[in-house]
């Protein structure tokens, strides 16, 4: 009877002495298998913000995207301009033709309008602008007959003085283009208009020298030097480009007028702001990020 009661009483301790150690077993195999927490890292407060890092030259880099930027922002200007210059120039080039003013300082502020005169051509003072290639227009090269196709890229302007009818003044006038073959007037005596004539021509200006061309000399000119060849004749300097409708068979062809604008500005667009966007995205890259290719 006493041996039961001590086993009786021995029982509950040895359940907690085995409990405690299943507890403690519990506890270690916990401890073994859970993960590690690493501690946050120290946040530098110098490092906190992005912008903190670039220096002076990295902020310094962005004018490259700033200017190619702005350079694109001016093609979009330079495109406007330039489209409504031509638009300009294709409407002055299709008004109808008007009597050549008797003022004839007026003809300044007419480029590329037309105007008709009636007077004579003074052949023997006639001068030469070239080298140039035949713009031809309609089937006026056929009504000349002065020329084949191989030869359309090698040729000058004659430019002859041009008596108005009933008045003292004298203008310039570009006939036309003849191949360089037939440069001598006197190769092409059939074309050489006499008496009076009524005509009519697209005003031009006095032109630019262009880069790298060489000062005027000798009786060739190789450029549109209005101011000089009228005083080197004696005329106004007043210059008209004779129309193809006043092209004679073997004589100039007529129609000798450029009114082609170059318009590229859409490609230079796109050039520069594509240069604007890869450079932003490359100082993004390497200044911000701190990565490099």
């Amino acid at each position: 009877m006493l041996k039961t009661i001590v086993s009786l009483q021995l029982l509950p301790g040895a359940r907690l002495a085995v409990g405690g150690l299943q507890q403690t077993a519990r506890r270690s195999v916990h401890t073994r298998t859970k993960s590690r927490i690493l501690p946050p890292p120290k946040i530098n407060p110098s490092h906190s913000d992005g912008s903190a890092r670039i220096s002076p030259f990295g902020w310094g880099l962005l004018l490259i995207p700033a200017t190619t930027f702005g350079l694109g922002c001016w093609q979009v200007y330079r495109k406007q301009w330039k489209e409504g210059l031509i638009a300009e120039l294709e409407r002055k080039i299709h008004m109808p033709p008007v009597p050549i003013p008797d003022d004839l300082a007026a003809l300044s502020g007419m480029e590329y309008e037309t105007v008709t005169v009636r007077g004579q051509f003074l052949h023997d003072q006639e001068i030469h602008l070239g080298p140039r290639a035949c713009i031809q227009r309609g089937d006026s090269h056929t009504t000349g007959g002065l020329f084949t196709q191989k030869e359309a890229s090698i040729g000058f302007l004659v430019i002859t003085p041009f008596k108005l009818e009933g008045r003292d003044d004298k203008i310039l006038i570009n006939r036309g283009w003849v191949p360089k073959r037939f440069l001598d007037p006197a190769t092409r005596p059939e074309g050489q208009v006499t008496g009076t004539v009524e005509l009519q021509g697209v005003v031009r200006l006095q032109e630019n020298r262009p880069q790298f061309t060489p000062q005027q000399r000798g009786a060739i000119f190789m450029y549109r030097d209005v101011e000089k060849m009228a005083a080197w004749r004696g005329t106004e300097p007043y210059y008209l480009d004779a129309t193809a409708a006043s092209t004679v068979p073997l004589g100039p062809v007529g129609g000798q007028t450029r009114i082609t604008l170059r318009n590229e500005h859409l490609s230079y667009i796109v050039t520069w702001f594509s240069l604007s966007g890869f450079t932003t995205w490359l100082w993004f890259r390497q200044i911000v990020r701190g990565k490099s290719f």
